[in-house]
Formats: structure tokens, sequence, C-alpha cells
């Protein structure tokens, strides 16, 4: 009999009452059967919270109280999880494929790997049938850390196991523990991963990193910290190269 292996998503919260349906019905909709979700909200005030406790026991687990922040209410869900596998996806970001989580699984079982990660469709927030960018993975390798380049974040899966021998993320990061995370995983500890050539979900556009000057420069310094942290040469002027590359991606959209 063929067992499948539970994975564990986590979808972290705060004031999400625009999205978090969205986000909820698009992991509930997988057609993978065995999936752990949880739900961590950071006790928000705007009826996220009503809308999440209508799936009932639909969601394996709902954690709702104050956090120290994004990435702190990401280790709560990764503590909580039972799956063998993990993984992340945002309260305003969703599978539009019913199939997204059962191609992460059959990767792991048929691949020796330790990782996987996919592409990203940015879509607009008003029309999320319209693509505004595209972010490919697919030429990515450890050494682009130091330029700023990471795999797609949202379509990173691995095991467990990694987060508990490598470490969770980093709270004092305030926009880039992603990529801190990442650079640990892939680049200082050399995690063998699996690059898988389609869009695994899309993600309205104005995130964090997105939203302002500030926190480009913020994000920016924090790419470099991360750098240094994880034994990856490199520096401010350095790291502005990918805005460069970015560039190109906004005008050669993959429809």
């Amino acid at each position: 009999m063929f067992l499948f292996m539970k994975i564990s998503i986590v979808t972290v919260t705060f004031n999400s009452a625009k999205t978090i349906r969205d986000t909820i019905e698009s992991v509930l909709s997988q057609n993978y059967p065995d999936i752990e979700y949880i739900v961590v909200d950071g006790a928000s005030k705007d009826g996220t919270l009503n809308i999440i406790k209508e799936y009932g026991n639909k969601i394996a687990k709902v954690i709702s109280d104050p956090d120290k922040g994004l990435y702190d209410a990401m280790n709560k869900g990764i503590r909580a999880a039972t799956g063998e596998i993990v993984g992340i996806i945002n309260s305003d970001d969703f599978y539009h494929r019913k199939d997204a989580i059962s191609i992460i699984a059959n990767t792991f079982e048929n691949i020796e790997t330790e990782s996987v990660f996919a592409d990203v469709r940015y879509v607009n927030a008003n029309n999320l049938n319209k693509t505004v960018r595209y972010y490919s993975s697919k030429h990515f390798s450890p050494k682009f850390f130091r330029y700023g380049f990471m795999p797609a974040h949202p379509t990173f899966f691995t095991y467990k196991k990694y987060y508990d021998l490598y470490g969770y993320y980093k709270t004092s990061y305030y926009i880039a523990g992603d990529f801190e995370l990442l650079a640990r995983f892939l680049y200082k500890n050399r995690l063998k991963y699996k690059y898988l050539p389609i869009d695994l979900m899309k993600m309205r556009t104005g995130g964090r990193s997105d939203s302002s000057i500030r926190n480009k420069i913020i994000l920016n310094k924090e790419d470099v910290r991360a750098c240094a942290e994880n034994g990856i040469y490199t520096n401010f002027f350095i790291i502005l190269i990918r805005y460069f590359v970015k560039i190109f991606e906004w005008i050669f959209i993959k429809k």
C-alpha cells in the first residue's frame, strides 16, 4: 500500500480579512490527501479570526495570540507542525492549481532531494487574472545570494527536521528573514534542492518589501547582513544589481 507523507502548510495572518478566504480555500481545495493546515493569527481585529473559524476542523490547528512579528509567527506554525514536509503560504497568496501540493509531494517521493521550490506569478490585487510580474527560480544558484537573489520563498518546501537541525527564522529581521533562512539552508548548509518549472501560486502585489523606499533600503541592508552571517561575500552595491534584472522581469512578463 502506498503511504502518503504528511505535508504541513502554514499561513500567518494579521488583519487579513480581505484576502484570507482565498488563501484558505486554495489550500482546502488541493487534491493531495494528507495536508495538515495550520493558521497562525496575530490577534487580528478586523474579523480575520471569524472567517478562519468558519472552516472549523477543516483547518487542523489555529493559533491566535499576539506575536513578535512575521517571523515569530512563522516559527510558531512550523513548531506546531507534525508533517514531514513544511511549506508556508502567506495570507494574501493562493494556489491557483489544485495539484500544487501533489506535485510537491511527488517530487519528494521520486527524486532524492532535501528541498523543493518553483516559480510565482505576481498578480494585480484588483484583478487576480492580470499578471504584473513572473518570478522565476529557474536560474537560481546558491552563489546568487550575494546579488540578493533567492528562489521564490513561498514555493519553498523542506523537511521539518531541517528547521530543528539548522534553525528557524531569525526574529531580529524585519523584512529579509526569509532570505536569511534560505541562505542558511541552501548556501551555508548545502541542502539538496529541486527546481520545478511551474508557477506554483499567485501572489498579490503590494507586500512589505514592495511598499516603500524605506522598506527597500531596510531590505537591502538586511540582505547584506544575512550574507555576512552565512559566509557570503557581498556589499550594498553588489546587492543593487538585482534591480536591473527586475526591470527585465517587468518588461518581459510571462503570459
